[in-house]
C-alpha cells in the first residue's frame, strides 16, 4: 500500500498531467487559427499523451490502494505571442513537469517505496525524450519562423506525428 503522501504526491502529478492536456490542447487551437495545421497536429498528439500519463498514474494508483482525489484543472493561457513563444512556453511545462515527477521519486526513495521508484522510472524516460524533443522543436522553429518556405515544410513535418498508445508502464 502507498503512504498517504505518496498517495496526495500522485494525485497532484494525476493533475499536472491533465493540466498540460488541456495546456497542449490550446496551443494546438492556436495554430489550427494561423491554419498550421501540421504543428497544431503535433500539440494535439501531445494532448492525447499528456492524458495517457494522467491515465497510467491513475491506474498506479488504484493498483496500490491509494485514494483518488481527482484535483481541480486551472484553465490554461489561450494568447500566445507567436509560434516561438508557444515551443518556448511547452519546454519551459515539460521541464517543471520533470521537476514534479523527480520529486515523487525523491519522497518514494526516502520513504523506501521501491514500487513508485519503479513505477515512475518510465516517466523519468519520457521526460528525457519530451525535454529533448521540446528543446529540438524551439531551435527549429526559430528558425523557420521569418521564412514561410521553412515554415510551411516544419509544419508537414508535424503533421505527419500520430498518437501512439503506450502499453508498457
Amino acid at each position: 500500500m502507498v503512504s498517504e503522501k505518496i498517495a496526495k504526491l500522485i494525485n497532484e502529478q494525476i493533475a499536472h498531467e491533465q493540466y498540460a492536456a488541456q495546456y497542449y490542447l490550446s496551443m494546438s487551437a492556436w495554430f489550427s487559427g494561423k491554419d498550421l495545421d501540421g504543428i497544431a497536429n503535433y500539440f494535439r498528439v501531445q494532448s492525447k499523451e499528456e492524458l495517457m500519463h494522467a491515465d497510467k498514474m491513475f491506474d498506479y494508483l488504484n493498483d496500490v490502494g491509494g485514494e483518488i482525489i481527482i484535483g481541480e484543472i486551472a484553465k490554461p493561457p489561450h494568447e500566445f505571442e507567436n509560434a516561438v513563444d508557444i515551443f518556448e512556453k511547452a519546454l519551459e511545462h515539460e521541464k517543471k513537469v520533470t521537476k514534479s515527477i523527480f520529486n515523487i521519486v525523491k519522497n518514494a526513495n526516502e520513504e523506501g517505496d521501491f514500487a513508485t521508484t519503479s513505477f515512475l522510472q518510465w516517466f523519468i524516460n519520457e521526460q528525457v525524450e519530451e525535454e529533448a524533443s521540446a528543446s529540438q522543436y524551439v531551435t527549429k522553429i526559430k528558425m523557420v519562423c521569418d521564412n514561410p518556405s521553412a515554415l510551411y515544410l516544419f509544419d508537414q513535418e508535424l503533421a505527419q506525428r500520430v498518437f501512439t498508445p503506450d502499453t508498457t508502464a
